[in-house]
């Protein structure tokens, strides 16, 4: 059996549907699957157990004019597959048509219509209400086609050497550390830099022999140094210096996450990390970290979650502004207080 998966984004998107590929190949240890993936995110499925193959998607080459017959091969390449099932836990208009010209034999996806992709599919499946988790959805995929969705997995299989090898680069790395999130894609998501700078203040205080890690991509990097500057010690700026796998290996061992809404939240919460999540405009409840052991952290405004990628209330992100440095710093020593090393 030779089944394609179209999920190309984003980081934590593609890492909650991780579970379709671990089930699949559990209930059909013989499936062949394919990844369609977008190419800054393949070295996170390099070399996965579980997946034959990951095809990059290059969106910027490929969705230009003069990448038309590039893309046109890229696309050929894909029916002459022949796969017997194309699931697309994307479910838009670009998705949907990958999983209509690669011909499957059954085409299964989410019935997500705003961009219409349920019309092309053989099944869709629908969310089954709008505070279903995303990994929920996908599991129910998995139902339809008849594959048991119980029973544990490894979500993301250990890399020793990459940590390893990290060690021996930025070698100052503690494992047994604290590791903070300040940057998000919106805006809006991004609990205040001066909070994040409060709540680094109280820890030191409170836990003065943990490492803080400050992680994100090299966008954030002016973050990270604002809150590893002005003389404090114990505290690591990461920003920009790793990549997917040495963030996966970095992530499995911290002892908690204090992140806003993004990709490394649900990598943390794959791992099994505690995480305090830092929630405004989105629905914890829909997209935020899988599992029992974490900490959702909002102040409460009429308009939040708003599920906007822009603010328009009268007082810009309350919804962020007024989650308290001193409450995040009680919820990190609580999981601190309740985790095994």
């Amino acid at each position: 059996m030779k089944v394609l998966i179209l999920k190309p984004s984003s980081l934590g998107d593609v890492v909650q549907a991780l579970p379709v590929a671990r089930l699949l190949r559990r209930a059909r240890p013989g499936a062949e699957i394919h990844w369609w993936l977008n190419r800054e995110l393949v070295p996170l499925l390099e070399g996965d157990p579980d997946i034959a193959r990951v095809i990059p998607f290059d969106r910027k080459r490929l969705g230009r004019l003069s990448g038309l017959p590039r893309l046109v091969t890229h696309l050929n390449a894909l029916r002459s597959e022949r796969y017997d099932w194309v699931i697309d836990l994307q479910a838009l208009a670009r998705s949907a048509f990958v999983s209509w010209y690669a011909c499957g034999g059954f085409t299964i996806g989410l019935d997500d219509r705003r961009e219409g992709a349920p019309a092309v599919y053989d099944q869709a499946v629908p969310r089954t209400g709008f505070t279903t988790h995303a990994v929920d959805w996908y599991l129910d995929v998995l139902r339809a086609l008849g594959i048991p969705v119980d029973g544990g997995f490894e979500w993301l299989p250990p890399r020793p050497d990459v940590f390893r090898l990290l060690r021996c680069r930025i070698p100052a790395i503690d494992p047994d550390c604290i590791a903070l999130q300040p940057g998000a894609r919106w805006d809006n998501k991004r609990w205040p830099l001066d909070h994040f700078r409060q709540l680094i203040d109280l820890l030191r205080g409170r836990l003065p022999r943990k490492q803080i890690l400050i992680l994100g991509g090299a966008g954030d990097r002016p973050m990270g140094a604002a809150l590893a500057g002005e003389g404090r010690t114990g505290v690591l700026d990461l920003t920009g210096q790793l990549d997917l796998q040495e963030l996966v290996e970095v992530m499995r061992r911290v002892r908690v996450l204090v992140t806003n809404d993004t990709g490394p939240m649900h990598i943390a919460a794959a791992l099994g990390r505690p995480v305090v999540g830092l929630f405004g405009p989105t629905q914890p409840s829909r997209t935020g970290p899988y599992g029992p052991r974490h900490r959702i952290l909002r102040h409460e405004v009429p308009c939040s979650p708003c599920m906007k990628s822009r603010c328009r209330w009268r007082d810009p992100i309350a919804c962020l502004v007024g989650i308290a440095p001193r409450l995040v710093a009680d919820e990190v020593v609580g999981l601190i207080d309740g985790t095994p090393a």
